[in-house]
C-alpha cells in the first residue's frame, strides 16, 4: 500500500466532506455478535466537534470528488479547479478498520460525487460497507449518503448494511434547485427517500411476523439543505422541512450555511457567509415543529416570513401571541406549558408530575429548573412575587434582552477575572 498517496486522498476527501453536517448517529442499536468488530448502539458514537460546532465524530470522507454535475454552491462542481483524488472499495475499508482499531473512530461517514452516474457510484457506495460487515465483521455505525436518481434496488441493498441512509436535497425549494443546478431533478432526490420509506415501514411490519428478520437503516434517513445560497426565507425552508418529515418519516433535517468556495453571479457574493446564528434559529424552529407541538404555520407565515435573530423562536411566538398567557402552571395542559417561554421538555414533565402532589410557586418551578427570568412573563402560579401584569410585548422583550446581556457581560467579567488571577498564580 503506498501510505503518502493514501495520506494524500484522505486529506482531500475528509476536507471535501466537511461540508455536509448531516453525520448525527443517533438512534441504531446493531448489537456486535460472534466476536465481531464495534458496537452501535444509542450511545456507542463517540462525537467530537470542530471549531464551528461541525460534528465529526466519524471517519468522514468522500469516496470522491470527481463529480458529473457543476452545481453552483458545490466545492466539487465539476468546473471547479480544485485537486481530485478516488479512493478504491478496499482502501476505505482498510482506513475504517485501522482508525478503528486505534480508537480514533467508531463509525463510518461516506458520501461521494457522482462519477460515471448515480448506480455506478451507489454500487462503490454499498461496496464498502458489504465489505466492512461480512468480510471484516463490523459492527461499528455507518452512514451512507444516498445517490440522488439510484435505483431502487440498490437502495433497498445499502438499507440492508447501513445503519443510517441520507439524501441532501442540496436546495430547499425546486426554483432554487433550477437556479443553480440546472442538470438536477428533484424527482430524483425523492425516489431514494421514498424507497427507504417504504422499506423501513416493510420490514418494520415484517418484524411483528417473523423473528429473524434482516436489519434495514434502524437509525432511519435524514437529508440537509443549504441555507442562504438561493434566497430563500426562512418559512420556504422551514415548510420544505415540515414537508419531508411529515411524508417521508425523517430522523432529522440539516441546515447548513452557505459557504462561498468561488465566484458565480448566481450566488451572493464571495465572503458573504451565512450566519451560524440563523442555522441556529432554524434548528430551534425545527426542535419546536417536532418535540414541541408547534405547527410550522404558527411560527413562520407570510405575515412573519424570517425569524428573528436577536430571540429565539418560541419566545418570539409567545409575544406575537400574548392573549392566549398567562397559564396557570398549576392547571394548564400540557401543550400551552410546553409553549411557555423558560420551560423545556424536561421541566414541563417535572411539573406535570410534581403538580399531583402540591400546588407549585415560583420557588418549586425555580427548583424544577424553570428559567424564571422568562417564565414570569408568560404563567401564574401559588404565588403573587415576580407576578407581572399590562406589558406589552416589547416591553417584555426589551426586559429580557436587558437581563441577557447583562448576565452575558457579568459572566464574560467573571471569566476575564478568573483568567487574570490564573496567570497571577502562574507566574
Amino acid at each position: 500500500m503506498n501510505f503518502e498517496r493514501i495520506n494524500e486522498k484522505l486529506s482531500i476527501l475528509a476536507d471535501a466532506a466537511k461540508y455536509d453536517v448531516s453525520c448525527s448517529s443517533s438512534g441504531s442499536k446493531r448489537q456486535n455478535k460472534n466476536n465481531g468488530l464495534g458496537n452501535s448502539s444509542g450511545m456507542g458514537i463517540c462525537h467530537s466537534y470542530t471549531e464551528d460546532g461541525r460534528c465529526v465524530s466519524l471517519l468522514k470522507i468522500l469516496l470522491t470528488n470527481h463529480c458529473i454535475f457543476d452545481c453552483a454552491y458545490c466545492v466539487t462542481r465539476k468546473s471547479n479547479d480544485i485537486q481530485r483524488a478516488a479512493f478504491k472499495v478496499q482502501e476505505v475499508v482498510d482506513l475504517t478498520i485501522n482508525f478503528y482499531r486505534r480508537n480514533y473512530i467508531e463509525g463510518l461517514f461516506l458520501s461521494s460525487g457522482i462519477f460515471k452516474n448515480a448506480d455506478y457510484t451507489m454500487e462503490r457506495l454499498i461496496a464498502v460497507a458489504k465489505k466492512l460487515r461480512e468480510e471484516e465483521n463490523f459492527y461499528g455505525y455507518i452512514h451512507l449518503k444516498s445517490i440522488p436518481g439510484a435505483s431502487d434496488e440498490l437502495m433497498r441493498e445499502a438499507g440492508l448494511y447501513a445503519d443510517r441512509l441520507s439524501v441532501n436535497i442540496e436546495i430547499p425549494t425546486e426554483k432554487g434547485l433550477k437556479l443553480l443546478a440546472p442538470e438536477k431533478d428533484r424527482k430524483d432526490f425523492i425516489k431514494p427517500m421514498q424507497k427507504v420509506k417504504h422499506e423501513i415501514i416493510q420490514y418494520k411490519n415484517e418484524k411483528k411476523l417473523l423473528k429473524k428478520v434482516p436489519i434495514y437503516a434502524p437509525a432511519g434517513q435524514s437529508t440537509q439543505m443549504i441555507v442562504g445560497a438561493s434566497g430563500e426565507s426562512d418559512a420556504e425552508i422551514m415548510y420544505t422541512s415540515a414537508y419531508f418529515y411529515k411524508s417521508f418519516n425523517l430522523k432529522r433535517v440539516y441546515y447548513s450555511g452557505y459557504v462561498p468556495i468561488s465566484y458565480d453571479n448566481r450566488l451572493p457574493s464571495i465572503g458573504t457567509s451565512v450566519p451560524v446564528l440563523r442555522e441556529n434559529r432554524l434548528y430551534q424552529t425545527d426542535w419546536l415543529l417536532r418535540f414541541y407541538g408547534f405547527d410550522v404555520r404558527e411560527l413562520l407565515n407570510k405575515d412573519f416570513p424570517n425569524l428573528e435573530s436577536d430571540i429565539d423562536p418560541k419566545l418570539s411566538w409567545a409575544l406575537r401571541n400574548l392573549d392566549q398567557f398567562p397559564v396557570d402552571v398549576n392547571t394548564a395542559e400540557l401543550r400551552m406549558l410546553l409553549r411557555v417561554p423558560g420551560l423545556g421538555l424536561k421541566s414541563v414533565n417535572k411539573i406535570i408530575q410534581a403538580r399531583r402532589f402540591r400546588k407549585l410557586n415560583w420557588e418549586n418551578l425555580k427548583l424544577i429548573g424553570a428559567a424564571l427570568n422568562r417564565a414570569k412573563y408568560f404563567l401564574t402560579c401559588d404565588s403573587r412575587t415576580f407576578e407581572t401584569k399590562d406589558r406589552t410585548p416589547a416591553q417584555i422583550k426589551s426586559i429580557i434582552l436587558g437581563q441577557s446581556n447583562s448576565k452575558f457581560k457579568k459572566d464574560l467579567s467573571s471569566q476575564l477575572n478568573l483568567f487574570d488571577a490564573s496567570n497571577f498564580q502562574t507566574a
